[in-house]
């Protein structure tokens, strides 16, 4: 398995963890599309949030970037919000 984390911060980051909120339904449906995902989890911090994303292999953590850009890209661009840091690797543990 492989897993990319997105940490949003600065500019606009809190406006669009409250749009991600409001439209979770279609941030679900965007998600779901990614072949191979496992487990998407959204996560509200301070000063923005972060997105936890893991995928049965690394080529479904980087569609997952793309779709979560794309839904960016469409849906929030007026937000202004800074892209985000990324931390990826593989897993080698997850407890459910």
């Amino acid at each position: 398995m492989h897993a990319v984390v997105r940490t949003y911060s600065g500019s606009g980051a809190k406006d669009l963890f409250g749009l991600l909120e409001k439209r979770k339904a279609d941030v679900e449906a965007a998600m779901r599309s990614v072949q191979g995902l496992v487990s998407y989890t959204l996560v509200r911090t301070g000063d923005g949030g972060l997105s936890v994303t893991v995928c049965k292999d690394k080529a479904g953590t980087e569609a997952s970037m793309r779709v979560a850009k794309e839904w960016i890209q469409k849906n929030a661009a007026a937000l202004g919000s800074n892209p985000p840091a990324v931390a990826e690797g593989p897993v080698f543990m997850q407890i459910t």
